[in-house]
């Protein structure tokens, strides 16, 4: 049978499902509606139908697309036309997991299968009332008992509607857990000196620092470190000191300048 002979019985399978088709699925389904003929239906010619059928809905003409969800193939409405669906759908489309659920719906779908006691350690609150309301949701399922545990707890697990619900495959499709907090890391601020003034830095440095002018019309151009580790100009220095009056000095001017006034009176 040529794959154009099939691809409506697969969009007629699709739409009207009321649960994701598998491959597998829609293999049987369209082998038994031909059961009489000889020439049987392959998965890979059903393959190559469905994916005909997605490039044909992705064409901006059509409100809806084909995709894979939930672990099968789904009619879905595309994202541009949420809000005009939920008008239709009330109340529905406006409910949300509180975030004590969300958190212990995020434990189950990374760590499962995983016991209520385990989710409790990780949260550190009792997690009855979330695990209850997901379960009701159909979000979870109790996939088994461990037996490797004291009292054989029961074991919680991601149910199809979880994926259906996040557009998933398989829990293998959550985004890793490094990828998640990789967004969350807050870079530290770099602090720069231009931060600090408007002046550009290397303006202010050029005021502070000594120009090779000064060091150039001193008496030594050598640097030297001081005993408290300061970097000076050994020519700033030394004429200081030298060129500092000495008591004797100072006295002997006072002698020089009193005979002055004497005579000018």
């Amino acid at each position: 049978m040529e794959i154009s002979q099939i691809i409506p019985h697969i969009e007629v399978l699709i739409f009207a499902s009321e649960k994701p088709l598998t491959s597998l699925d829609i293999v049987e389904l369209i082998n038994n509606t031909f059961g009489f003929l000889e020439e049987r239906v392959t998965l890979d010619q059903v393959e190559a139908a469905i994916q005909g059928i997605c490039e044909k809905y992705q064409s901006e003409f059509y409100p809806f697309e084909v995709r894979e969800s939930g672990g099968g193939w789904q009619f879905l409405t595309k994202k541009d036309y949420h809000k005009t669906i939920a008008q239709l759908n009330g109340d529905k489309f406006l409910k949300r997991l509180s975030n004590a659920a969300l958190e212990t719906l995020a434990i189950i779908a990374y760590k499962q299968p995983i016991t209520k006691g385990e989710i409790e350690s990780i949260r550190g609150v009792n997690s009855d009332y979330s695990i209850q309301k997901l379960l009701e949701k159909e979000l979870i399922l109790i996939s088994g008992r461990n037996e490797q545990m004291p009292g054989k707890p029961l074991v919680y697990a991601t149910s199809k509607n979880f994926m259906d619900y996040f557009g998933i495959n398989s829990p293998e499709d959550l985004p890793k857990i490094k990828e998640v907090l990789a967004e969350q890391i807050v870079e530290g601020t770099v602090i720069r000196p231009e931060d600090f003034t408007d002046q550009p830095v290397a303006d202010v440095v050029a005021e502070d620092a000594p120009t090779e002018e000064a060091i150039i019309d001193g008496d030594t151009s050598l640097l030297t470190v001081n005993e408290d580790g300061e970097l000076i100009i050994q020519g700033e220095e030394e004429p200081t000191e030298n060129n500092e009056p000495s008591d004797s000095d100072s006295e002997g001017s006072t002698d020089e300048e009193n005979p002055s006034d004497e005579n000018q009176q």
